[in-house]
């Protein structure tokens, strides 16, 4: 007996094609004036040539041995995000951020109300659940408009005016986190500024600089100074002093910040390829059009902490006196402990400092860098803060703060752990209408937030988004007045970490108070045998002069050599 070849069952819908075609012409010869089976060729003829295409080409092992309905396999994983996000996902799962904090940012940048009837969703017996501790006496505040002033420091020791901010700015404790034109759309840039110039707060500009479209609306703004020194850069990429110059004495710019690391990819730098340099980003930058506009992943205008301090001085100097300050996110503790001693070595104190957390957000990052590089934000931000104390040199230099920062209670909580504002820039993109849908680095955004497509842009209407980013802090700044109030102060800067409660266990909960680091004014000038271990190991190694440990060499305490294991 011959033996017979079972016809594999992966094959079954190819040669489903392959009969619906051959029945269909044979329609055709029967009936040609029979539109209905034209249609049927043409439909099976494409999916017959799909199927014999699938099984040549070399690419891809499903098609091979799954001809045609293999496609549905690569289907399915396309809308799989949209599908999960829509139908799937909890309103309290944060990937990165839930439904429920979307869906209160769309509320409140709608103007829309956003009261909760029926309790809390969040389940509050698990362990790290928080919450802040209300007064029996609320106070009644007039508006929710708080302010702090950054600049404006006292007179350093040795009395050198170029250290001095003569132009201190009032800043909202909620702004616009920094996000670069070219990273967002023009009509993007148009609508957060005209927000913030309507609801009189600040906008940080990214490191892409000012563009055309940020001057539009004169919303106040921080100038953010990045590695590849775009808007006050020679044609090599250095520093141009004249160029900073210009740009800083506009009046519409409040603040100067030198961005050393962002919080999403800290240490790595990046490059923005020659095709998507367009004209509008070329004048921004001040780089060629057309040719790839490269960010290092350091700044050449210094190489130590001594040096970086000359810098934020020399910027201060040259824009006119503006607070001048700098954002990172924290690496190796050494290298703080090293700015801090330059701060001590040569009386310059930086305005502001912004502490960005690892959870913070990007375009585009490497996956390792998004989950495993740089310290989250409350590890960093406390460490800042209590160093600052610890040398007495915390009353000189205001700290701002970004990473996830959504609802008032976010605020509060990091005004707990020692910030004085925060930034926030997914939120206030998702006040412009991202829906998250995590496709920013391709250009293909479908709200136009994060596309230089004119055609997608056009979606983005910016009196109405305007509107909404204005809403989306007034709301969020009204719900923060509400929790200041309930807890009896008269300032978000008056919560500490006395205030905030978190659960450990089932049956434990304790203040924040007693679970973070606290250093006492000046500890750091003493012996350190009774501070936090991270002082007692890395405040030894800091030095002033290197970004470098320094340890026990041949000769004693040499900065540059490499820790010990």
């Amino acid at each position: 007996m011959p033996t017979i070849i079972p016809f594999p069952a992966r094959y079954s819908a190819f040669a489903l094609c392959v009969v619906g075609l051959v029945a269909c012409l044979a329609f055709v010869l029967v009936s040609p004036h029979l539109w209905l089976a034209w249609i049927g060729v043409a439909v099976f003829a494409v999916l017959s040539g799909t199927g014999i295409h699938d099984l040549r080409q070399p690419r891809h092992a499903i098609l091979r041995n799954y001809p045609v309905i293999g496609h549905l396999r690569f289907l399915l994983e396309f809308i799989r995000p949209e599908m999960r996000q829509y139908f799937i996902e909890s309103d309290s799962e944060a990937a990165p951020f839930s439904r429920a904090q979307r869906s209160l940012v769309y509320q409140r940048a709608k103007g829309e109300p956003d009261n909760r009837p029926f309790g809390t969703q969040l389940n509050v017996t698990i362990a790290g659940y928080e919450w802040i501790n209300h007064s029996m006496q609320p106070t009644k505040l007039a508006n929710h408009d708080f302010r702090i002033v950054i600049g404006g420091t006292p007179q350093p020791a040795d009395g050198n005016p170029a250290q001095v901010c003569t132009q201190p700015y009032s800043a909202s404790v909620f702004n616009i986190s920094a996000m670069s034109f070219g990273a967002l759309s023009a009509n993007a840039i148009l609508a957060l500024n005209q927000g913030a110039k309507m609801g009189g707060f600040a906008h940080d500009t990214g490191e892409g600089s000012i563009s055309q479209h940020h001057r539009v609306h004169g919303g106040d703004l921080i100038w953010e100074i990045g590695s590849g020194y775009f808007g006050c850069r020679n044609d090599d990429g250095t520093f141009n002093a004249e160029r900073f110059t210009a740009n800083a004495r506009d009046p519409q710019v409040k603040m100067i910040e030198i961005k050393l690391s962002q919080g999403a990819k800290p240490g790595h730098g990046g490059v923005l390829p020659a095709p998507k340099v367009t004209p509008e980003i070329a004048a921004a930058r001040g780089v060629p059009v057309g040719v790839d506009c490269i960010s290092p992943s350091s700044h050449s205008a210094f190489s130590t902490p001594t040096e970086m301090m000359h810098f934020v001085a020399k910027l201060r100097e040259l824009s006119g006196g503006k607070p001048t300050g700098f954002k990172f996110c924290l690496g190796h503790p050494w290298e703080w402990f090293g700015i801090v001693k330059a701060m001590q070595a040569t009386g310059i104190t930086p305005d502001f400092i912004v502490v960005d957390g690892a959870e913070g957000g990007t375009g585009a990052a490497p996956v390792e860098f998004s989950d495993h590089v740089g310290a989250p934000l409350q590890e960093g931000l406390l460490l800042v803060h209590n160093t600052l104390i610890g040398v007495n040199l915390r009353h000189r230099i205001k700290i701002g703060c970004a990473a996830k920062v959504i609802t008032a209670f976010d605020v509060a909580r990091m005004m707990a752990l020692g910030a004085d504002w925060c930034n926030a820039a997914r939120g206030f993109m998702m006040a412009l209408g991202c829906i998250q849908a995590q496709s920013c680095h391709t250009g293909h955004c479908p709200t136009g937030v994060t596309t230089q497509d004119p055609l997608r842009q056009q979606a983005l209407v910016v009196p109405t988004k305007a509107d909404r980013v204005r809403n989306f802090h007034r709301s969020t700044l009204h719900a923060l007045q509400e929790l200041v109030q309930a807890a009896g102060l008269d300032h978000p800067q008056q919560i500490t970490a006395h205030h905030i409660v978190r659960r450990i266990s089932d049956t434990e909960v304790r203040l924040l108070s007693n679970l973070v680091m606290q250093v006492q004014p000046g500890a750091l000038l003493g012996p350190l045998d009774a501070q936090h271990n991270v002082f007692r190991t890395y405040w030894p190694l800091a030095s002033a002069e290197s970004f470098q440990p320094v340890t026990q060499g041949p000769q004693g305490l040499v900065p540059g050599f490499a820790m010990a294991a």
